[in-house]
Formats: C-alpha cells, sequence, structure tokens
C-alpha cells in the first residue's frame, strides 16, 4: 500500500524537516524512500546518537526519527540531549521492541512518540506529523501498556494525596489537642496562685492567733507545691510536640523504679514510639500514682506493656475500691475527684488523671477505664506506633 501524502501542519509553509538516526543503513534507506514519498524533506541521516546531535545542531531539523537501541550513545541519551538544546522539536523514537521500561525512558527523556519498526508506514508518518504540530502518537501495540502503566501512576497519586491528606488532618488534631492541654494548665495555675495571693493578703493584714497562722502557712506550702507542680506540667506540655523514639518498657520501668510495689509485665521486645519521652513519663507517672493512693498498702500495682496491630497499650491495674460507671469519664475533668471535701481520704489536686489524658491526645493516643469493680481498676494508655 502507498504511504499517504500528508499535507503542511499548521506554521509550516514549507515539507516537515526530517533527520533520520539509525545505526543500520538498510533500515535508514527504507525510511527515506517513505518519508520522501509522503511529501516529507529529509535534511539529512545519522548512525549514531552522538552523530545526530550534532547534525541537528546544523540542520535544524522538526522532527527527528530516533532509533532506541544505539551503540555509544542510544537514543533515549540523544534525546535527552536534544530535548534540552531544542525544547520545540519532535522527536519519534523507533524501536523493535515494546518493552516498557523502554517506552516510558523514551518518554520522559521527551521523546513525542512512540512506534515499532514494523508499523504500517502509514502510522509511521502519522506519527511525524503529530510530532512537528507538537503532539504525539503512540504504536497501538505500545498504547495498552502505556496506558494501563498511567493508570496504576494515578492511582499512586491519587493514594498518596489520600495519605497526605489524611496526615494533614492528623496533624490538625493533634495542635488542637496540644493546644486544649496548654490552655487547660493555663487555666489551671490560676486556682492556687490566686489562694496563695489570698493566704498571703490575710497573713499580712490580719494578726491571726499562732494556731491559725501555722494553718495559713501550711495551707500556703501546700498550694505553693501544687503550684511548683503545674509549672512543671506546663513546661512538659509545651514540649509534647517534640518528639524522639521512646522505649515505653524503660519508661515502664523507670516510673517503676520509685516505688516497690509498682510491677512491670511485658513479653519480648517491644517496639518504640514516637512520643515525648518526659510527656510520656509524666502520662504513666500519673497514672501509677493514682493506682498507688487508692490500692491498699499491701497490694501491687501491675503495669503490662503488649503491642495490638499498630498500637502499644499501657494497662495500670490497681486494687482499689472500683469506679462507679457513671463517673468514667467524669473523673478525667480538671479538679474532679470522687470524694466529698469532708470524707476526703486520698489528697490531691484533681489534675492527675485530667492531664494524662490531655498529655496523650496531645501524642496521638489516649487514657481511658478500661474495666473496673470491687477489686480494682484498670486504666489503659494507647499509643499509636504511626504517631
Amino acid at each position: 500500500m502507498e504511504p499517504a501524502v500528508l499535507p503542511r501542519p499548521v506554521g509550516h509553509s514549507r515539507p516537515i524537516r526530517v533527520l533520520v538516526v539509525d545505526d543500520n543503513a538498510g533500515f535508514r534507506e527504507s525510511l527515506l524512500s517513505l518519508l520522501e514519498a509522503g511529501n516529507l524533506q529529509v535534511v539529512g541521516e545519522a548512525g549514531s546518537g552522538a552523530e545526530a546531535l550534532s547534525m541537528a545542531r546544523n540542520l535544524r531539523p522538526d522532527v527527528v526519527l530516533m532509533d532506541v537501541r544505539m551503540p555509544t550513545m542510544d537514543g533515549i541519551e540523544a534525546t535527552r540531549r536534544l530535548k534540552t538544546d531544542f525544547p520545540e522539536l519532535g522527536v519519534v523514537a523507533l524501536s523493535g521492541h515494546e518493552d516498557q521500561e523502554i517506552v516510558r525512558a523514551m518518554l520522559v527523556a521527551g521523546a513525542s512518540g512512540y512506534v515499532l519498526k514494523d508499523s504500517d508506514g502509514d502510522e509511521i508518518l502519522t506519527a511525524v506529523g503529530r510530532a512537528a504540530e507538537g503532539g504525539a502518537l503512540l504504536s497501538s501495540e505500545v498504547t495498552p501498556h502505556v496506558i494501563e502503566e498511567l493508570t496504576e501512576a494515578l492511582e499512586r497519586e491519587r493514594r498518596r494525596t489520600r495519605e497526605l491528606e489524611a496526615a494533614q488532618d492528623a496533624l490538625v488534631e493533634l495542635s488542637a489537642r496540644r493546644q486544649e492541654l496548654v490552655a487547660r494548665l493555663s487555666h489551671e495555675i490560676r486556682t492556687p496562685v490566686t489562694v496563695i495571693l489570698g493566704v498571703a493578703q490575710t497573713l499580712a493584714e490580719v494578726d491571726a492567733p499562732p494556731e491559725q497562722a501555722d494553718e495559713l502557712l501550711r495551707r500556703l506550702v501546700t498550694r505553693a507545691r501544687d503550684l511548683a507542680q503545674l509549672v512543671e506540667r506546663f513546661e512538659l506540655a509545651v514540649d509534647a510536640g517534640m518528639t524522639e523514639r521512646v522505649d515505653v518498657v524503660e519508661v515502664a520501668h523507670h516510673v517503676a523504679a520509685r516505688d516497690p510495689r509498682v510491677r512491670i509485665v511485658h513479653q519480648g521486645e517491644q517496639p518504640h514510639a514516637n512520643v515525648n519521652r518526659g510527656v510520656a513519663t509524666r502520662v504513666l507517672e500519673e497514672l501509677v500514682d493514682n493506682a498507688l493512693r487508692f490500692s491498699a498498702a499491701d497490694t501491687d500495682v501491675d503495669v503490662l506493656v503488649s503491642v495490638v496491630l499498630d498500637t502499644i497499650e499501657v494497662r495500670v491495674v490497681d486494687r482499689g475500691p472500683g469506679i462507679d460507671v457513671h463517673d468514667h469519664e467524669r473523673i478525667f475533668g480538671p479538679l474532679e475527684q470522687l470524694e466529698q471535701l469532708n470524707v476526703r481520704v486520698h489528697q490531691g489536686a484533681g489534675m492527675g488523671l485530667a492531664l494524662a489524658r490531655t498529655a496523650a491526645r496531645a501524642m496521638g493516643g489516649d487514657v481511658v477505664v478500661e474495666s473496673s469493680g470491687h477489686d480494682g481498676s484498670t486504666f489503659l494508655w494507647t499509643i499509636a506506633l504511626s504517631s
């Protein structure tokens, strides 16, 4: 079948100028015949990529028909260099193979089309014409594979976009939790400060009896200690976002070393978590301190560390009187205590569990009452390994 005669593309008042590059002289000759019959002007022929670079600078073709596999400098490298020097130049890759790695490499290098050497003559001419117009054509044998690869790449990009969106949402949530932690601690600092100022003013302005003065001084010291502890907690809260790889079991042993009643239980080596070591230590200290306060002096407190899927689970088990199910959430509020003031046995400011939960959430985890009964309670601290 005779090849079709191509019309001049828009913007061309002359035949399309083509440089033919192939290391096979016989195939170059057949291409010359095909191109001339298709009303195209062959301005030169090269037997290597290096020769093509030199000729292109002098001849300034509109399109280069580029063989892919050539010695010394292959078509991929030659195309990359040509497109760097002449961005508007059209390059049509010619190959005897439909290897997807080669197809992808030529397209990335800047080829405007990819045609197999055994393609119909009209297909080669059409590819040259489209390249001259700034368009592209892929051989029908190559197109399905390229489309499949592009579809896979698009799906990978979509997954990446979804992952980035999820990560952004997680960052926003973590930032909100950290702001909540800082705001809560800032608010709670005002309480002991107000009491300290009130007691100090009373001591300064009122001539109180010695017993009353001593009581006021003890109250002043207690509130000052509470304030110091809150300031320390505030400092840790500010650092919640400064994370590192932390061995949670090691943190548990560090906390347990302060009281012989605390026992650590874990199986095998546990993965490290991306948390702030100081804040993580404080969370566990608050939970252990709460467990010790409400357990009998002759009983132990267990700290159980395990991994479930992508989460580290830390359970603090006490031997206390238990917590009514209706109070499981209320005890995490700031300044909340289950005992009434006039019958209080266990002292404290009521900030420990509130701090533990808020700090845990600031690091992407949580603290909850997992179970509770007459024989004790279990508090669960979860730490996301991906946090």
